[in-house]
């Protein structure tokens, strides 16, 4: 009976210890990231600040984050000269250059279409979060959902009636790295959970899941043309349309 006392306080320690990892945790990574992050940029703009303005000079202690507002101010400035008819002049000047270069264009080319399309408008991007069936039947992956835009692909592939979609699937724990798919729209389940919550859910390893939020409308309406995942209450989901007479648990 003595031992009792003893246990349940290491148990009481252990959850507070845990508890407190828990909370400080993610607070230290954050800002040994931002830090890192500002350190990085500064050591690559601060060298080439002239030491007048270089408030290191002046100061006995290192500034951080000045590199960092230098680097904000002058990407700034570079947009909005290049917004003018002078500035577009120059780009297209540099990029003609960049053009003859027989290793640098094709990377060149590559960044900046991959960079003007995660910067631009929203409704370009991913749509949403869904699911497929890979890599067999039975077996659920997150895919994130790019559209169903026509291209040579949707038109040698697409059959009859059920265009194909382009999903990129994500790997774990890593969701810049993955496959990209072009799936028929009536094999991909659509889901309510948002992109970020499907990266969190994707990070995580499934640890980290997104709260479940009943919808009266379906994401799916936003994308033409008909989805793997009807209005609930209209049409057997797929993950039930799928199974068997006989797999189909008795009611």
């Amino acid at each position: 009976m003595s031992e009792l006392p003893k246990t349940s306080a290491m148990t009481r320690l252990r959850n507070y210890f845990l508890t407190g990892f828990v909370v400080c945790a993610p607070l230290a990574l954050t800002v040994y990231i931002v830090w890192s992050f500002v350190g990085w940029v500064d050591s690559w703009v601060k060298p080439y600040i002239p030491a007048t303005y270089n408030p290191d000079t002046y100061l006995s202690i290192r500034v951080p984050g000045f590199g960092l507002i230098v680097a904000l101010v002058l990407i700034t400035l570079i947009g909005f000269l290049t917004a003018n008819f002078i500035g577009r002049a120059i780009v297209s000047f540099g990029e003609h250059l960049l053009s003859r270069m027989p290793l640098v264009r094709g990377l060149y080319k590559a960044l900046k279409q991959l960079f003007e399309t995660a910067l631009s408008d929203k409704n370009d991007m991913f749509r949403t979060v869904g699911m497929v069936e890979y890599p067999r039947k039975g077996v659920w992956s997150i895919v994130f959902v790019a559209g169903d835009k026509r291209s040579e692909i949707n038109e040698k592939l697409d059959q009859e009636g059920d265009p194909l979609m382009a999903v990129f699937m994500p790997c774990t724990p890593n969701p810049t790295t993955g496959f990209l798919m072009y799936v028929p729209k009536s094999e991909v389940v659509l889901l309510d959970m948002s992109i970020e919550d499907g990266a969190k859910l994707i990070v995580s390893a499934g640890l980290v899941t997104p709260d479940t939020k009943q919808k009266a409308a379906v994401k799916g309406k936003a994308i033409d043309g008909p989805l793997g995942n009807p209005p609930v209450g209209t049409l057997p989901q797929p993950a039930l349309s799928n199974l068997t007479a006989s797999s189909r648990p008795n009611k």
